[in-house]
């Protein structure tokens, strides 16, 4: 129903438009506590083999939402309902921002693929705080909450003292917010965030955040599709002594020769199926360099059998944000089914899939 009724009246909008668009839906059907439950009773799926603990974090399935598709924390109930094992927010970042001039997101639907160039648009971290207090409990998901913080743009990147601060302000102001946090220095919308990959100057980072983590708050880190093998093997080795985790990838500012759409050549980050066999092979390089440390596996995940691909290259997470776009709202389920199938009949879970540290 979605292909065929839903998604030609949204691809009709401006992408930006379009999201904005699902977000108010998915908003307003919050308020409606029957509509909700019978949401949950439709898309959830739940299976002990589907269940697994990482990083201290019970997660019932493992299926989230990626960053940017609830950026500012207006739409959570309404995601979970949905189906999904968790849900990050964000990206966030210490100073509001408008993020870059429109239009800046591009749909390539002859690529079954995205262009962005947001550029961190989000409400700030102290108002993202103040609105998350204000919450009831009802209002607040029963599955982990990750929070993805960014760099703000006015805040020199030269600066790295100063970089590390604005990470640490965002994570002291949401700190008892969110069940994990993703640092996230592999957008490729802020000038220059990349830099941030460098071994040297994400170690300050981590450094100055694990000073202010008191309540131990595990710490994932978004890298890059785009990066050289050997610089990933040694963000691997800095990141099995720092962190609690690898998101990868974020999208790609590569453009394949395959690429069809006019669209293609706009500025931004790619995300969706052209990004697929990289991100996979960042997630197979991560695991063979450590495989005791926990993957989220992002890019062209549109099916069950995406996901489960994902999954034996050493993914342990799983995060969709363009495929809900083409696929539609009952994508979180049906790669759960898909999996749970696949688990029943292999005979295994989830949480033995994978070895890997768990700092409880």
């Amino acid at each position: 129903m979605y292909k065929k009724y839903i998604r030609p009246q949204l691809f009709k909008k401006d992408t930006e438009e379009a999201h904005d668009c699902a977000l108010r839906w998915l908003k307003r059907a919050e308020r409606v506590t029957v509509l909700t439950s019978f949401l949950r009773g439709l898309c959830s799926i739940e299976h002990r083999r589907l269940k697994q603990r990482l990083f201290g974090i019970t997660f019932p399935n493992p299926i989230g939402t990626a960053a940017g598709m609830d950026k500012n924390a207006d739409a959570m109930i309404g995601f979970e309902a949905l189906g999904f094992g968790f849900l990050e927010i964000g990206g966030v970042t210490q100073l509001i921002q408008g993020g870059n001039a429109k239009p800046r997101v591009f749909r390539l639907v002859e690529d079954e693929a995205i262009i962005n160039r947001m550029g961190f648009n989000n409400i700030g971290a102290d108002a993202l705080a103040e609105k998350l207090s204000r919450r009831s409990h009802e209002q607040i998901p029963l599955i982990p909450l990750g929070i993805n913080l960014g760099k703000s743009k006015l805040t020199p990147i030269e600066d790295i003292e100063a970089v590390a601060n604005d990470y640490r302000h965002s994570f002291t102001a949401l700190s008892e917010y969110g069940d994990f946090f993703t640092i996230n220095v592999s957008s490729p919308n802020t000038p220059n965030l990349r830099d941030l990959q460098n071994v040297s100057l994400l170690k300050q980072i981590l450094e100055t955040l694990s000073y202010v983590n008191h309540r131990v708050k595990p710490l994932l880190i978004k890298v890059a599709p785009d990066l050289a093998d050997d610089d990933l093997k040694a963000l691997v080795e800095l990141i099995s002594k720092y962190g609690h985790g690898i998101i990868a990838t974020n999208t790609t500012v590569g453009r394949p020769e395959t690429l069809r759409s006019p669209y293609a050549a706009e500025g931004g980050g790619l995300s969706g199926k052209p990004l697929k066999e990289r991100s996979t092979k960042v997630v197979a390089l991560i695991h063979k360099e450590n495989p005791t440390l926990p993957i989220v596996g992002v890019g062209g995940i549109f099916s069950g059998a995406d996901a489960w691909e994902k999954i034996q290259a050493g993914a342990s997470l799983i995060q969709i944000y363009t495929g809900l776009v083409y696929e539609g709202p009952a994508l979180p389920r049906n790669i759960n089914l898909h999996l749970q199938d696949v688990l029943i009949k292999a005979d295994l879970q989830m949480s033995t899939l994978h070895p890997r540290v768990n700092r409880d």
